[in-house]
């Protein structure tokens, strides 16, 4: 679902008219992030609008508005604004037509035709008021998957959007080691790829991308969607960590292995990822609870991976669905990782592990609540 927030001083030039307009834009057929441009005339009355967004189940939206032209009889004017919007995914399509007259008061005097371009950010929110032409900015963001009945506000997004992995929200190796410099990793066409690959001595190396030093929060919701790499030895997780004095708090939020085949639960004959643990520990040395969730092969298609951290409690979902929960104490604020390592139950990477970012463990967001 969109939430969406006009910033009032710069919506002041906008009517009634264009404000519901927009509205339908951005609600229209499902949820997720993108933006829209719209135009306005002399009245304040939307004249034309068009949006592109990308919604949280990875599918594109495109939306349109247009209004007819107006008819004025004393200080009162109507439009009826039609609206359609066109949802593709690799199954589905969604196709919305609203049509609604709305009345609005005309302005007792005319400053010419003003513009505003809408841009979706789940973080901040940012406009200039001046005189006609305009500009306005709307915030819209995404709520936690399947979640109702709690306020959420979001602390954290990441949509991979750039071309580049943005510094000053992650580090591209774990604190206690040096970057290797051999490139797996890429943000491109929406998404975060990190990829297996032999470094310059020819060996797998570890990668982790996190916010150790950027950023951090104590209790929340905490969501990814992701797909993940095939071959031996591969070990792509999400979770939440701290390095305090000697003590390492530790939400694994997915941990997948790709080894042993198929009498080891993780995976198929092929090294395909059909399982995942959530796994909690206080400590380094106090495992609190996990627990083995068996699906299908998590290689072939997106999945939606996600914590509710509370106070005294750790639930888990996978698509939005309940998968784990443990009542636990874990007062201590955490940082978030992104990783492909090697080892534990996958073993060791060997000269069957696919490399190359064609078998990527490719993150399509990342994002963070706090009840409110």
């Amino acid at each position: 679902m969109f939430n969406v927030s006009f910033n009032a001083n710069a919506m002041r030039l906008m009517s009634l008219t264009a404000a519901a307009s927009v509205s339908v834009l951005l609600a229209a057929c499902g949820g997720g992030t993108g933006s829209a441009q719209y135009s306005i005339d002399s009245n304040g009355n939307l004249t034309s609008a068009t949006a592109t967004t990308k919604l949280a189940n990875g599918s594109t939206q495109t939306t349109t508005v247009s209004s007819t032209p107006s008819t004025t009889a004393g200080s009162t004017t109507t439009t009826t604004t039609t609206g359609t919007t066109t949802t593709t995914s690799p199954t589905t399509t969604c196709t919305t037509t609203t049509t609604s007259p709305t009345t609005s008061t005309a302005p007792t005097t005319t400053t010419g035709t003003t513009t505003g371009t809408t841009t979706t950010s789940p973080t901040t929110s940012t406009t200039t008021p001046t005189t006609a032409p305009a500009t306005s900015t709307t915030t819209t963001a995404a709520m936690p998957y399947g979640q109702t009945g709690t306020n959420w506000t979001m602390t954290f997004s990441d949509e991979f959007t750039g071309t580049a992995l943005n510094a000053a929200r992650w580090n591209d190796t774990i604190w206690y080691e040096s970057s290797n410099s051999t490139k797996n990793y890429a943000v491109s066409n929406g998404s975060l790829k990190i990829w297996p690959q032999r470094d310059a001595t020819g060996k797998f190396f570890n990668r982790t991308i996190d916010t150790d030093g950027k950023y951090y929060q104590t209790y929340g919701y905490f969501e990814i969607e992701a797909k993940l790499p095939i071959g031996k030895g591969t070990w792509p997780a999400f979770w939440l960590f701290n390095h305090i004095g000697t003590r390492r708090p530790e939400i694994d939020i997915m941990e997948a292995y790709a080894g042993g085949g198929p009498a080891s639960g993780w995976s198929d004959a092929n090294f395909h990822p059909t399982a995942y643990a959530p796994t909690v520990w206080i400590d380094a040395s106090r495992l609190a609870g996990t627990k083995t969730i068996l699906t299908s092969d998590l290689s072939a298609a997106f999945h939606k991976y996600a914590v509710k951290w509370e106070a005294n409690k750790q639930t888990f979902y996978f698509d939005g669905r309940e998968v784990f929960s443990l009542a636990v104490t874990m007062p201590d604020t955490m940082y978030i990782m992104l990783d492909l390592w090697y080892g534990s139950a996958s073993g060791q990477p060997d000269s069957t592990t696919p490399t190359g970012s064609g078998n990527s463990y490719e993150i399509n967001y990342v994002r963070a609540w706090k009840a409110s």
